[in-house]
């Protein structure tokens, strides 16, 4: 008895091997018919990835670039796969196949008695049974997961006969005599009807997916439909219990029913084969860009510059200097930045980045504070060679007001043009106030360094005219154009003035445009909304003149002392007497509550700008020639072509050296039209917060 119980378990084994082989020539046999014979573990998943490969590098991609760093398009690298790369993708493999193995349900082909014989099938002991089910025609099946043929008592007993006629040693005979006594026990018996039906019910799909949530409501209307079969068939007990049975069905099968939830948007960080690999999913809608650019190192992709206004920056989960791995399952090791803009063009919604995180500790989150500037230059990105990324390059005009909402970069902000936020998604690239200086600068001495020497002019002498033109700005009271000789930006701020206070207007432009006629309508139309500033003089006052309506009559001493404290805007000498407009003038009017209208000079906005007096400058510039012919005809004026030319240039100079200083500009084609345009402009100053710098409001 006990060598019977310690030759059972192997004779079971070896019982359970003889039907396992036979479900393995089975399984063979329709993988044969399917046109293919699956590999261990690993033959069936191969085909399916090189066939995903090749799907993916046949997939063409509109052209897009978004974002360009550099030169896009001047380097096209090889495509190499990384030892890091496909590190990672060796683990999601064995990943994948341990999950088979641990969802694979209790299989037979575990033998190795069995593979060996199948691997060498010249070697061993030809079962009669199995040459008499290969001439049994087998009907294909879709798949040998769901597919299992229960282990059938007679089947196996007659197997075991069958095995042991064919076998020669008293040994092996003695062996199958152990299992055959083995397999006629009632336990043995028992242990395999509960193995076939296990093995039965682990093939099934589990659970069985509901076909609807509604059972219960549709049990009713079935009893209520047919009443004789409620009342006769079915008692009130069995109605209660049938009742609660679809109830439980209905509970389990809607939360079966939900659909799957969609992974959050997030990051997880994975130790891959000694790396540690970022795993970020960020939703992208279809009108809001991914706003992030990217540059080639070598064969690596990486995220140079993290753009505000996209979605990158608003999920705050990819950060410079991480390398790109992967792309919603797709490469991107080995691809240049243009492939990169392909495959990002069409792709919205989930997004899932495989990256390798940046070396640089990552610097805690500052909410950088948005600074307005005013333009001082004009800039086209398309024509500066130096703008890491043409596309996101934000042009502008000068006299442009920029909102400054990142200075990370010094050498490259990132702006908003003001009026444009809501139709400008992405923050664009200006260049920084630094380095626009700095590369001006070398500009600069470029161009004079080109400049050809005149015969028997000496090297002193081009330094001697660089000084003359520095010393022509040099005055008492500088301003932002003085201290920088090189314009850039200029800081600016929003101001709504005081109904009890109003600004000056300020009429600039070349003589003959019109400034002097225009002054004179608005103090002729409106006197009680309007005046001029009392002007100081030296020379002695008249019979009639009253001092401090029509001059402010002063000594030449004092008048020298107030050009000297810099309180003239501007001053000139007539017939050796001294006339000029001082800035208390300009607020004798303003504290009576009317409007200083000025018609000055451009030399005089920097006295003016520099005071507290907050002027609003209007250019009053000339029409074309013919035009600016016509309305100086009317005043009974007839120039010459050189002269109209020269005001022409002249209104272009002013406006080339000093336009950034201008608030508004009015060109003057008809009286009636600019009068009517100035008036709006000096109207909207009480209706409207104007920009105006933030050395005015310290």
């Amino acid at each position: 008895m006990n060598t019977s119980l310690a030759v059972a378990p192997l004779s079971l084994s070896l019982s359970l091997s003889v039907l396992d082989h036979r479900n393995c020539i089975f399984r063979m046999t329709t993988s044969h018919l399917n046109g293919h014979v699956a590999g261990e573990g690993s033959g069936g998943g191969g085909g399916g990835g090189a066939g995903d490969e090749e799907l993916r590098g046949g997939q063409q991609h509109r052209e897009m670039a978004v974002d360009c760093p550099g030169e896009l398009g001047s380097r096209m690298l090889p495509l190499r796969r990384s030892a890091q790369l496909e590190r990672i993708r060796q683990h999601q493999e064995d990943l994948r196949r341990r999950r088979e193995e641990e969802g694979r349900q209790l299989d037979l082909n575990a033998s190795l008695r069995l593979r060996k014989l199948s691997q060498n099938p010249h070697i061993g002991i030809d079962n009669p049974t199995f040459l008499e089910d290969a001439c049994i025609p087998q009907q294909p099946v879709l798949s040998s997961q769901y597919t299992h043929v229960p282990l059938e008592l007679e089947e196996l007993l007659l197997s075991l006969k069958q095995v042991r006629s064919c076998l020669s040693d008293q040994q092996s005979q003695n062996d199958i005599e152990l299992v055959l006594a083995l397999l006629n026990k009632s336990d043995f018996q028992s242990a395999l009807k509960i193995h076939n039906a296990v093995a039965t019910s682990m093939h099934r799909p589990s659970p069985p997916y509901p076909h609807t949530s509604q059972a219960l409501q549709l049990a009713m209307e079935v009893i209520h439909a047919d009443l004789t079969f409620s009342a006769f068939q079915l008692s009130f007990n069995s109605l209660t219990l049938l009742g609660s049975l679809l109830l439980a069905h209905d509970s389990i099968a809607e939360s079966e029913m939900e659909p799957e939830p969609q992974p959050a948007q997030g990051e997880t960080l994975t130790q891959w084969g000694g790396e540690t690999v970022k795993i970020v999913r960020i939703e992208k809608a279809r009108d809001i860009p991914l706003g992030a650019t990217v540059r080639n190192e070598m064969d690596s992709v990486v995220i140079s510059r993290i753009v505000r206004g996209g979605a990158a920056e608003r999920s705050g989960l990819l950060s410079e200097g991480d390398e790109i791995l992967e792309i919603n399952g797709i490469e991107i090791r080995g691809k240049d930045v243009n492939q990169v803009f392909d495959i990002l063009a069409d792709m919205h919604g989930l997004l899932t980045f495989v990256l390798i995180p940046s070396n640089h500790s990552k610097p805690p989150p500052v909410k950088e504070t948005v600074i307005h500037v005013k333009a001082h230059f004009d800039y086209d990105p398309s024509d500066d060679p130096y703008v890491p990324c043409r596309e996101l390059g934000l042009s502008f005009q000068k006299g442009d007001i920029l909102h400054i909402i990142s200075q990370s970069d010094p050498n490259w902000w990132q702006a908003y043009r003001d009026g444009d936020e809501d139709n400008q998604p992405l923050a664009g690239l200006v260049p920084g106030k630094s380095f626009q200086q700095q590369r001006e600068a070398m500009k600069q001495t470029i161009e004079e360094d080109k400049e050809p020497e005149k015969p028997g002019k000496l090297w002193c002498a081009k330094k001697n005219k660089r000084k003359r033109k520095k010393l022509l700005y040099n005055t008492h009271r500088n301003d932002d154009l003085d201290n920088e000789e090189i314009l850039t930006y200029e800081e600016m701020a929003l101001y709504h003035q005081p109904a009890n206070r109003k600004r000056p207007i300020a009429l600039i432009g070349p003589t003959s445009c019109g400034q002097g006629e225009l002054r004179q309508r608005l103090l002729s139309n409106q006197p009680e909304r309007f005046a001029g500033a009392v002007p100081h003089t030296t020379r002695s006052r008249r019979e009639g003149e009253l001092s401090g309506r029509d001059y402010h009559f002063v000594s030449r001493q004092t008048f020298e002392a107030e050009l000297a404290a810099g309180k003239l805007i501007e001053s000139g000498e007539f017939e050796k007497n001294l006339y000029g407009t001082s800035t208390d003038s300009v607020r004798q009017v303003i504290n009576t509550g009317k409007i200083c209208v000025l018609c000055l000079h451009t030399q005089a906005l920097k006295v003016l700008r520099s005071s507290d007096l907050k002027p609003y400058i209007i250019f009053i510039a000339p029409p074309s020639q013919e035009r600016l012919r016509a309305l100086l005809a009317k005043e009974n004026k007839n120039p010459k072509p050189e002269e109209l030319r020269d005001i022409i240039e002249k209104a272009r100079e002013m406006e080339q050296t000093c336009g950034h200083l201008f608030d508004a500009v009015i060109v003057n084609t008809d009286q009636d039209k600019a009068y009517n345009e100035l008036l709006r402009l000096i109207n909207k100053l009480d209706t409207e917060p104007q920009w105006v710098p933030c050395s005015w409001l310290r």
